[in-house]
Parts: C-alpha cells; structure tokens; sequence
C-alpha cells in the first residue's frame, strides 16, 4: 500500500517538530517519521534565545510554556575561573518584548510543540519509524520509505524533509556530501537543587575549563561542565566527590549547590558536532537543523536555527505546493535565506571553540582581555549580545572591531548606545 502526503518530515525534534506544526497550521498534509518511541525523556539543557521565543510565539506557543516551568534570566556573568567577573551581560539592553533568555526544565519547550501536533489533523505523528530510502522519479525525489515498528511503509510526497540531526540518513540518501567534524570536547549537564539562590547565570573560563550556571525553574541549576569527548564514563568512575571537587575549585560560591549532585541520574553527557555541507536542497528535498547545518554550542543557537529553518521553509513550501513546483532552484530560495546566518555563526562558534577552550596561556590572555573590553564597550557588546540571541546575520566583528575588542585600538563609540545596531 502507497500512501500520499504533501510533505513528508524525517526527525521530530528541533526542526522537524515546528516545521509540522508550522505547516498544519497552514493546513497542509504532512507525515512526521520519529525513529524514537515517544516524545524525549532525557535530560538536556534548554534555553530559548529570543529568535527561539519568536518562533514560539508565532506558533501561538511561547505564552503556553507552562509557568512552574520556565525560568527568565537577563543577565550572564563571565568569570575566570576562581570567581573573577570579566564580563556581564544584560539581555535587558535588547528590544523588548524578547529582552531575555528564557530557560526551561528538560523538553518543555519540545513536548509543547508535539502536543500541539498531536492536536492536528493534517499531521500524522509516527513513533517508532525509522527512515530506509528515497523514491525517485526521473531523479527527482517524490516520496521515502520507511519501516515502522514490524511494517514496511511506502510514501509518495511533493517534498521529503530531513531533520534527522548530523548523521542525517536522508543527507546520505541524497548523496549530499558533509564535513563532519566532532569536537574533542563535550559537556557534562547536571540538574542540581539551588541550595542557595541564583538568579543570573554564571559562565566560569580558564585553562582548558568552562563550567556554566544557569538558574532554571522549581528551584533548580542546570550545570555544563566541559569534558574529554568519551570521559564520562571515567569521570563517573572517578566519583561524584571528585567532580564535586572540580566544580568547588571552579566557583567556591556555590560549593552548596555542587552538594546536592547525589546521583549520576542527575546527569547526562552531551557531544559537540559541526556539519558543512555545499548545498541543503535537492529536487524534492530539503535538509534542516543539524543534517544541514551543526554547529557547536558556543553559539548558544544550534536548536534556534533549526526553529527559524523550519518557519522559513513553511513560508516557502505553500507557494511550491501552488505552483506545484518542487525543484531544487526553488527550493534554493530558502536556503539563500537562511545560510550567511548559519555560516556566520558557525565561524563564530569555532573561533570561541579556540578561545574559550584554550590551554595555551597567550590565547588565555587574550580571551579575558576581550571579555574585560567588551565589560566597558557597550557598543561591541551589543553586538556580541544581539548574536548570540539570533537577532544579527552578519558577524558581530569587523578587523578594527577585532583590535578594539583585544584593547589595542581604542573606540570611540564604545559608550554610544546608538551605534549598537543589530543588522
């Protein structure tokens, strides 16, 4: 039996999630194929940037988030490790009414968008269904097929999405060669009890060390430590009265906090992975979020871009849908849209890569001596700001913006205000 959908989607996560919902909300027929058995349990760090809040607010999403849920947080302090403030950062300086980070508990955001599916008609939501090839037709892909649970399913549709994350099985069907690289490093993610109070997040830099403190909701503290990719086996092994050990050399503040990590169910380890490919589309095809595009964290915007892939993609898949046009030119139109943002925080992500996790003592210096300028030139850090919360498409810095950053030009306008511009 063949069936016939509009849109076919591969992945329900970031990406593919709101794409469904994007497009239901539009009334077209669309199947979403979830390898996984359910909606995600896992613990996982979530902030919503404010381009992430966009999204959910166009879906008629962001003002649902459930309030025991969600935790607002404007400010973000950069310390050396030992608990030296470099640098503060104040989401308030953007415009409003997306002027904060929001952090929530693990997969609320998530779950909210697949609850919403599950509302929809013209969506079919399958679990437990794993992508196994493409349909072709004259070389043009009309369709997948799939396995689901014991079944062997067969789908013709106008467009195949793939949003099935970096090692995208749909990017290998379609031959798209990527560069895939996976970083040295990963992080270790707890979710600790605020034995004493934390309302501004705190981001601890020195050799070869990140740990991050952001204050969540129901009293809580999500905790990224950075680790050997492949270590936290060994970590583990080492005890949690090491690790704690590691943290309290870190911040001794928080010592209270780091004490309520009593078990490795509190934790989980999360990889780092960077995708490159030359082109997101092909005729009857489109890539999305991580199978197009990974990017490490440091950009604070992997799973963002997803979510504004997917709302530009639904823009566009209407009007292929009307003139019945499927090719990979047009298709291109999303991907013109959307790739100098993706590219240019990419290159940001990895510069950061190279400062922020640094052993070398030069770069070391360097690193706070940016982070030290950019405390009292407010100009560059709202350029800074405005990027990391998905709001800017070109770089944040040019050269001479590099060499005022490092202090070795002076500025200005670094207490201009109006300079600070977010194009």
């Amino acid at each position: 039996m063949v069936e016939e959908t509009d849109i076919a989607v591969v992945g329900a996560g970031g990406g593919g999630a709101v794409l469904a919902l994007a497009l239901a909300q539009k009334g077209i027929n669309t199947i979403v194929f979830e390898q996984a058995p359910g909606p995600p349990k896992g613990l996982r760090g979530e902030i919503l940037q404010p381009n992430g809040q966009q999204v959910l607010d166009r879906l008629g999403l962001l003002s649902q988030l459930p309030v025991e849920s969600t935790c607002t947080v404007r400010k973000f302090h950069f310390c050396r490790v030992g608990g030296e403030r470099l640098c503060t950062v104040d989401y308030s300086e953007l415009p409003p009414p997306y002027n904060q980070a929001v952090v929530t508990l693990p997969n609320v955001a998530h779950h909210a968008i697949l609850s919403a599916i599950e509302r929809e008609s013209s969506v079919s939501l399958r679990y437990r269904s794993a992508f196994t090839g493409l349909l072709r037709e004259n070389g043009r892909v009309v369709g997948l097929t799939a396995k689901q649970g014991e079944d062997h399913v067969t789908v013709k549709a106008k467009v195949v999405v793939g949003a099935d994350g970096a090692f995208s099985k749909v990017r290998e069907a379609l031959q798209i060669p990527a560069d895939l690289h996976l970083y040295p490093q990963g992080y270790l993610i707890a979710l600790l009890d605020a034995a004493i109070p934390l309302g501004e997040a705190k981001y601890f830099v020195g050799k070869r060390t990140i740990l991050g403190m952001f204050p969540a909701a129901g009293d809580k503290v999500y905790v990224f430590y950075m680790i050997k990719a492949g270590s936290y086996e060994s970590v583990k092994e080492r005890g949690i009265a090491a690790l704690q050990k590691s943290w309290i050399a870190i911040d001794p503040s928080s010592e209270a906090i780091f004490r309520t990590l009593m078990d490795w169910k509190q934790t989980a380890f999360m990889p780092t992975g960077r995708v490159r490919t030359p082109t997101w589309v092909a005729d009857g095809a489109v890539l999305i979020g991580d199978a197009a595009h990974a990017m490490n964290p440091h950009a604070s915007q992997g799973r963002m871009q997803a979510m504004v892939d997917a709302m530009t993609l639904a823009d566009l898949l209407p009007e292929c849908l009307a003139t019945n046009e499927y090719s990979a030119e047009k298709l291109r139109t999303y991907e013109t849209a959307r790739r100098p943002q993706v590219t240019m925080l990419q290159k940001l992500a990895d510069e950061q890569v190279l400062f922020w996790n640094t052993a070398n003592p030069v770069i070391a210096f360097l690193r706070d001596r940016v982070f030290s300028t950019l405390d009292r030139n407010a100009r560059l850090r709202y350029r800074v700001l405005s990027t990391t919360a998905g709001l800017r498409k070109e770089p944040p810095f040019g050269m001479m913006d590099r060499l005022m950053a490092a202090g070795f030009l002076p500025d200005p306008s670094a207490r201009d205000m109006a300079a600070r511009g977010v194009q």
